[in-house]
């Protein structure tokens, strides 16, 4: 008696423990956040707001050292974890930015592992499949590596103010048929590329998020008073204030070249060229 009685309480145990595992998993389908802090990612106020956006289109502009990376990897790994049959796409402007960013995710999925989740049926350094059918795949920021990817449910952009517009405007229609969402991230790089303009001009189309170095809980403020002191002011506000400053080689200033643009100037056109030439 005293070992049917062992037994069925280690049924029972088992089923307790099994019911528990299949609750986090719904919980943790349901909110990211959950995940994030299984994973050993206490988020900040504005992490937990993209955790939890479903918003098509965001992006970020970060100061260095902010958490960027790190907590979109980890919308990334909920993606591919929690959205079967996903694809999930990594660019930067190189192959070991975007390895980097590869490397966080497998990481994340490490430390959070259990039976429940979806299992890696195939794994490089490059890629990774599991057993729900979704991908997750790292490339550097270039045409000829991105071509021929289609169905992205979710296309992540790292360092986007250095990539090239055309890239951009190439990988745009990956989302086209799986209503798929974006993510940009970077500190800016001067008022020019495709990131300034989706920053000043996406429009409410776009969810935006804003995070200055003094707005970092693990970034003390002796030690920006100290890196002031020793960068020079247009790269540090750059890099720790987010401002979009004029580049060090830059001859003309983003508003005047901008001022001496006009819509209401008529163009000329080939026959009226081919005139005015012929003329002078």
């Amino acid at each position: 008696m005293k070992q049917n009685y062992s037994l069925t309480n280690n049924s029972t145990m088992d089923s307790i423990a099994s019911s528990v595992l299949k609750h986090r998993f719904e919980r943790e389908r349901a909110d990211a956040c959950l995940m994030a802090l299984r994973a050993g990612i206490k988020p900040d106020a504005w992490q937990s707001d993209l955790l939890r956006s479903s918003a098509k289109q965001m992006i970020l502009l970060c100061s260095r050292q902010s958490g960027k990376s790190t907590i979109t990897s980890i919308v990334g790994l909920h993606t591919a974890l929690y959205q079967e049959n996903s694809l999930v796409l990594l660019l930067s402007p190189s192959l070991r930015q975007s390895q980097e960013l590869f490397k966080k995710l497998k990481d994340f999925y490490n430390a959070i592992q259990t039976p429940l989740l979806p299992q890696p049926v195939e794994e490089s350094s490059l890629r990774i499949e599991f057993s729900n059918g979704s991908r997750v795949v790292s490339l550097p920021g270039t045409e000829q590596t991105v071509r021929g990817f289609s169905g992205v449910a979710l296309l992540i952009i790292d360092e986007a103010s250095i990539v090239e517009d055309a890239l951009y405007q190439s990988v745009r229609p990956m989302i086209a048929t799986s209503n798929g969402r974006v993510i940009l991230l970077s500190t800016p790089r001067g008022k020019r590329g495709f990131f300034h303009d989706v920053w000043t001009n996406g429009g409410h189309d776009w969810h935006r998020t804003r995070i200055t170095a003094d707005q970092c809980p693990r970034i003390s403020a002796e030690w920006l008073e100290n890196e002031r002191k020793t960068i020079p002011d247009f790269w540090y506000r750059q890099e720790f204030e987010c401002q979009f400053v004029e580049t060090a080689d830059q001859l003309f200033n983003f508003e005047d070249i901008q001022a001496m643009l006009s819509d209401d100037v008529k163009p000329l056109f080939p026959e009226e060229t081919k005139n005015y030439n012929a003329t002078y």
